[in-house]
């Protein structure tokens, strides 16, 4: 039998050509993956002109330039693009020095608030003496979500995520509702504490401390709820909702408003007129704890609620690549850290505690020097 190699060749082009067809049939590329569509194209072209671009010795196999295309065309596995099965990108391409400072500040950032708010709990949760005050009850649920907020970051804050509605790689608005968590919790404790200084013997009759778990535990619940509709109902549904959520918030915040400054006048008129001893001093301390507190969330939270206001209201504000280059969203988060030093510092009990349940065990020479230091 002769062998004809016009034949072989014309084989080969066959060949290619029906893989080229078999592959992109009826396929056309998303925007995104342009680029690499292009890339794949040329190298198409080449195999079907000159059988393969290895010599035209052999037919040149489908599976075979399936295999040479996946070669050709992958991309680093640092890549920050998107690409199909690559999974969530990071939030920075490393294009500079301000990409990997924000990389940096991102793991810095959370590892703090972890460390911080972490402990809280911990302490909290370990001391009958301080579970038992109503106070504490609201500091646990806030440094439970402040906790939550610290480990999140962990993944907002170092892949390309948004949570701006209509969110992006989000986590299906669990991040945000944790914030409302915290709101919720702020408004009731202001309420407490206005009950406590005020009108101490209808507080000390009414709200017990089952009925202060129960609230906290509504707040939780509520923001729960309202996460589990909105997840389930369709895209127009849940812009209404999320509108009226905005309605609810302006709402809150205003009454929060008023309330601190209730709050204040009656820190510096009604404390002050009561005798010395140790029930005086504990009101100032949590009155003096929860205005700050309440002062630094509106103010480190404020500038994120304006701006989605304004997106929504007149199409304008203020638009970020990313969470992790959302500064007003950063602002936010860093009440994770705020609050819980705040009750560390306003709170000589919760230290003592902190000092002996915590980090006394972590590092044994800080314990031995709190209980050395003179009271």
């Amino acid at each position: 039998m002769s062998h004809n190699p016009c034949g072989a060749q014309t084989h080969i082009s066959r060949v290619s050509r029906a893989a080229v067809i078999g592959l992109h049939v009826n396929r056309t590329p998303p925007p995104p993956e342009r680029s690499e569509y292009l890339k794949r194209s040329r190298l198409l072209v080449t195999f079907t002109a000159g059988g393969g671009g290895g010599g035209g010795s052999s037919p040149l196999t489908r599976g075979a330039l399936e295999r040479r295309l996946r070669s050709e065309t992958m991309l680093p596995s640092n890549t920050t693009g998107s690409l199909v099965g690559a999974g969530v990108p990071l939030s920075v391409p490393f294009e500079g020095a301000g990409d990997y400072f924000i990389f940096i500040f991102q793991i810095v950032f959370a590892t703090t608030t972890v460390l911080i708010a972490g402990p809280v709990v911990v302490t909290i949760l370990a001391t009958r003496a301080l579970r038992l005050q109503n106070r504490f009850v609201f500091m646990l649920s806030t440094s439970i979500c402040d906790t939550l907020v610290g480990f999140s970051v962990y993944y907002v804050g170092l892949f390309d995520v948004s949570e701006e509605y209509p969110s992006r790689n989000g986590t299906y608005n669990i991040l945000p509702s944790l914030l409302g968590v915290n709101i919720l919790t702020f408004l009731f404790a202001q309420f407490d504490r206005y009950l406590a200084v005020c009108h101490p013997y209808t507080y000390s009759r009414f709200v017990s401390r089952q009925l202060v778990v129960g609230v906290n535990v509504y707040c939780w619940f509520y923001n729960i709820a309202h996460l589990v509709v909105r997840n389930l109902l369709p895209p127009s549904k849940a812009t209404q909702l999320y509108v009226s959520g905005i309605i609810f918030l302006q709402i809150i915040v205003v009454t929060k408003l008023v309330m601190t400054v209730k709050l204040y006048v009656v820190a510096r008129v009604q404390v002050d007129r009561e005798p010395p001893g140790a029930d005086k001093e504990s009101k100032k301390e949590s009155l003096r704890i929860l205005i700050f507190v309440v002062i630094s969330f509106l103010v480190l939270w404020g500038p994120s609620f304006v701006n989605i206001i304004v997106r929504f209201g007149t199409g304008g504000g203020l638009k970020f690549r990313n969470d992790a280059t959302n500064v007003f969203a950063i602002m936010a988060r860093f009440n994770a850290v705020c609050t819980p030093a705040v009750y560390i510092w306003g709170s000589p009990a919760l230290r003592e505690a902190l000092v002996r349940t915590v980090w006394g065990r972590v590092c044994p020479r800080v314990g031995a020097g709190e209980a050395a230091a003179p009271r």
